[in-house]
């Protein structure tokens, strides 16, 4: 690689000031900033910034025609606080890089060095630094955005480090990688009454109680078999934090997920339809609204096998591993290029995703680099 242990280092120190200033979807503004300022440094041949709302791209052009490759990360942080006593952790309140995000731009950015000093032989590089992968908005945002239209890859790559996995081991697969799915939050509107005489309103608490194992019952298949459908109850809210007043509202919250995109609808159709058959039971009025819509995440076999030759040409071990139920808005750049994603292994004991404990290992950053140059070699010369 064209890229030093004193370039590692630097990156290393880079992506730990990432994660002390978190910032969650839609509103990556300051780290947009940072990293559109690092990029600069760089030379691309062009940097694009307001992607999708606050995305920002870097192109580095070869000498030659030749197909456009795209490497993508994330631009956002999530909404949990961090539980660290690490000197990097997060200064936000609330907020912090419990996915990963920080490290996966330490990896892109790595590209771009290199890049800076050698560029493609023939073709065209686009490092992508997507807004809003954790609520599923950011992909169909810049795929929507005019100015992603003169960038639109041939190929498309991406990574996301997996605890559970051994260290620096990767797994890739053909077809779905991640579940398409999304949030229902179902509206159930009755009457409040003073509650000495709960029986002059309509409570929505029994629907609620009848709603959620019905909701909960909507699981069947399997993931390997490619016909998966779930239901999970998330949240829920009856009336008002009262001892007076007997309930009139409520909310029920439950994301459904599904390995097909074309599955979704009808288990948004059978969601629904329960919901409907509960509240008119119990006389009271219904409403649906839909959140954080993710699509599958589904792996070209051509992209797939390109990783598999990158890891195999940088003697990287890698599995066929599996796919995995939680979702990955990556896939949207399934419907304009051959694309492919894989998981590198943050260590079998490592902690999860999501979890306030969690801090990106930084070991990852050269493998993710290594493991990218060489699929932008293999393409480009």
């Amino acid at each position: 690689m064209a890229l030093t242990e004193a370039d590692f280092l630097d990156l290393t120190l880079w992506r730990r000031h990432l994660h002390a200033m978190p910032e969650v979807s839609g509103e990556e503004h300051q780290t947009a900033a940072e990293v559109a300022r690092f990029l600069e440094m760089t030379e691309p041949d062009m940097i694009v910034t307001g992607l999708g709302g606050t995305g920002v791209a870097s192109v580095f052009g070869g000498h030659e025609p030749g197909p456009t490759v795209m490497f993508r990360a994330e631009l956002d942080a999530l909404p949990i606080a961090e539980i660290s006593d690490l000197p990097h952790r997060s200064r936000i309140a609330g907020k912090g890089h419990m996915c990963g995000h920080d490290g996966h731009m330490a990896i892109l950015s790595s590209l771009a060095l290199a890049f800076q000093r050698s560029r493609p032989a023939r073709g065209r590089v686009v490092l992508l630094f997507q807004p809003a992968e954790e609520n599923g908005a950011g992909a169909a945002a810049v795929l929507a955005d005019p100015k992603f239209r003169p960038l639109t890859p041939d190929y498309a790559f991406a990574l996301h480090n997996m605890p559970g996995i051994g260290h620096g081991v990767s797994w890739i697969k053909d077809g779905p990688a991640n579940c398409a799915s999304c949030g229902l939050k179902i509206t159930l509107t009755g009457r409040t009454a003073h509650a000495s005489m709960p029986e002059s309103g309509i409570s929505p608490a029994p629907a609620i109680a009848d709603l959620i194992p019905a909701l909960s019952a909507l699981r069947a298949g399997t993931l390997d078999g490619g016909d998966l459908v779930l239901a999970t109850v998330t949240h829920a809210t009856i009336g008002e934090p009262a001892f007076g007043i007997a309930p009139g509202q409520a909310e029920l919250w439950v994301t459904l997920r599904t390995v097909w995109d074309s599955a979704m609808h009808e288990l948004r159709a059978r969601a629904e339809g329960l919901a409907r058959e509960i509240a008119a039971v119990h006389g009271l009025g219904v409403g649906f609204s839909y959140h954080d819509a993710f699509g599958h995440c589904v792996n070209d076999p051509e992209a797939a096998a390109i990783i598999r030759h990158a890891l195999a040409a940088e003697g990287l071990p890698h599995e066929r591993g599996e796919a995995f139920r939680a979702s990955e808005d990556f896939g949207r750049f399934g419907t304009v290029s051959k694309s492919a994603m894989f998981f590198l292994g943050s260590g079998e004991k490592h902690p999860a995703l999501h979890n306030p404990d969690y801090d990106f290992p930084d070991t990852l950053i050269p493998i993710g680099a290594r493991i990218f140059l060489r699929i932008a070699k293999d393409l480009l010369g």
